[in-house]
């Protein structure tokens, strides 16, 4: 081999014994939760006297959902007393007229609901929250975005944890209201079952840290206030101050039979969109949280576990290496015997991308009695993991670089059944070059997966497959949409390209 050759390999092996690491990390996560899965959260005692409670719904520009959210949180069953609805409204078009209607609608029947609007952004959704607690009445704080539509029971069921002086947060699980509207919406159903069940329930049931995720939770507002309070360096506060709280010896459950009821998004874009944020955000959070747990007197297992969580999207650098590495490696390989390659290759992506497979079957078979019909998107879930490489690679990227960037709220379009239709409504997000980008992997996938059928190399056309699909997928969606959304009106919102 020339020293490029060796070099090619050295660097992609290195890749694939990285991703199998955190491969095999999902594998433990998944021992984790079945070890512990009869470690159900109860309170630890009765609570005699209910608390008063503030509930914050910071909304920017949600013209379509804001009065569903509203009418929904007002409906909670709570005494009336000790309940203060507080609607922080960051928008800057229809939205407030919209929300300032279901406002005075619900407090002409007695609900404590009031109104706040900001003309200045400062802080985006953390400092809106921020805001609201200068004002809040409430000793616990719940939160709940734009899209999502809470129980009546809500109340009922999380405030009696605080009972313990010690918990600081209580998660209820994301449901999905428009989970079967396409393929996609579908994936991300999944995607965010794999997340609340198996993740959140077993570190929670392991005694690990795991994290608020901006909505559907319930807070004690002296946490939020030792931690540090909201903060605003960061697109994740949700997750920094989540570790931030439980640093300082503060402790959170999470409700798996709890279901709050949400909208995925239902276009392509979006979906980019807030994956871009939530990437950016963590691996921010990472380089502002890591160093401190790292230097704490916290258990090994507790910070082990917070270093896969945090470093998790670096595995996407890694993917976007992998992708451009992968047909001159398995060249290179081809030419060096067949048999060395199925060696060393196919194991390697084996206990990377089986951990997957294996991670969301489990997580479906806990929470669905149909859950063999729904393998069949496994395949898909892992395609479009690998195309959002370039997306969430520009992310990460953008936070290893401090680049500034405003927190880009995913829209909402109110899809609740399969006739609901988002063409033609406000708030779409154009990308230009990067469905380019990924079109163009895509397409470079296709010619590998050729020259692997017409050289025999068919151990690795599977996973090949993976990558073609998942490339094209995403990019030809991104255009498809866009241009379909184009016939409607006020194409509000744009996203940077690289």
């Amino acid at each position: 081999m020339t020293p490029g050759e060796t070099l090619i390999l050295a660097v992609y092996f290195f890749v694939l014994v990285i991703l199998a690491v955190y491969g095999w990390h999902r594998y433990y996560l998944v021992y984790l939760y079945m070890k512990n899965k009869d470690r159900q959260p109860v309170p630890a005692g009765p609570m005699e006297t209910l608390p008063r409670v503030t509930v914050q719904l910071p909304i920017y520009n949600e013209m379509y959902v804001a009065d569903r959210l509203i009418d929904a949180v007002c409906r909670i069953d709570y005494p009336r007393d000790l309940l203060e609805i507080q609607v922080l409204d960051d928008s800057t078009d229809e939205t407030t007229s919209v929300a300032q209607q279901a406002v005075r609608r619900n407090a002409d029947i007695g609900i404590n609901i009031v109104y706040l609007h900001r003309t200045d952004r400062t802080g985006y959704k953390a400092g809106a929250l921020e805001e609201g607690l200068k004002v809040a009445s409430g000793e616990f704080v719940a939160i709940f975005d734009a899209d999502f539509i809470p129980t009546v029971d809500f109340l009922q069921r999380t405030v009696p944890f605080f009972v313990d002086s010690k918990i600081a947060m209580v998660q209820a699980r994301w449901g999905h209201i428009n989970q079967d509207y396409s393929l996609l919406t579908k994936i991300q159903s999944i995607l965010l079952d794999g997340h609340f069940v198996l993740e959140h329930g077993a570190r929670n049931r392991a005694g690990h840290f795991f994290n608020f995720n901006g909505t559907a939770g319930i807070w004690r507002r002296t946490a939020i206030a030792d931690a540090g309070g909201w903060q605003h360096d960061t697109l994740t506060e949700d997750l920094d101050l989540s570790y931030r709280a439980q640093v300082r010896g503060w402790k959170f459950v999470f409700l798996q039979d709890l279901v709050a009821p949400a909208e995925v998004p239902v276009e392509m874009n979006s979906f980019k969109s807030q994956q871009h944020r939530w990437a950016k955000g963590s691996i921010q959070t990472c380089r502002k949280v890591l160093p401190m747990i790292l230097r704490s007197n916290l258990p090994l297992g507790v910070k082990a576990e917070a270093f896969f969580h945090l470093t998790a999207n670096f595995n996407y650098l890694l993917m976007c290496v992998l992708s451009v590495l992968m047909a001159p490696s398995m060249v290179i390989r081809f030419n060096m015997g067949w048999y060395e390659m199925l060696l060393i290759d196919v194991p390697l992506f084996f206990a990377a991308t089986a951990s997957v497979a294996n991670f969301y079957m489990v997580c479906q078979r806990e929470l669905h009695t149909d859950w063999m019909t729904r393998l069949k998107y496994l395949p898909f879930l892992m395609s479009i993991g690998i195309g959002l490489t370039v997306n969430n690679t520009k992310a990460v990227l953008e936070a290893l670089f401090n680049k500034e960037s405003e927190f880009a709220r995913t829209p909402k379009y109110r899809i609740e059944a399969d006739a609901d239709e988002w063409i033609g409504k406000k708030y779409r997000q154009n990308f230009i070059v990067q469905p380019m980008i990924e079109l163009a992997l895509g397409l470079y996938f296709t010619a590998t997966v050729f020259y692997a059928l017409a050289n025999g190399i068919y151990g690795t056309v599977p996973f090949l497959i993976l990558f073609q699909i998942g490339f094209l997928y995403t990019g030809l969606l991104s255009i498809v949409q866009q241009f379909a959304g184009g016939q409607g009106q006020d194409v509000t919102l744009t996203q940077e390209e690289v």
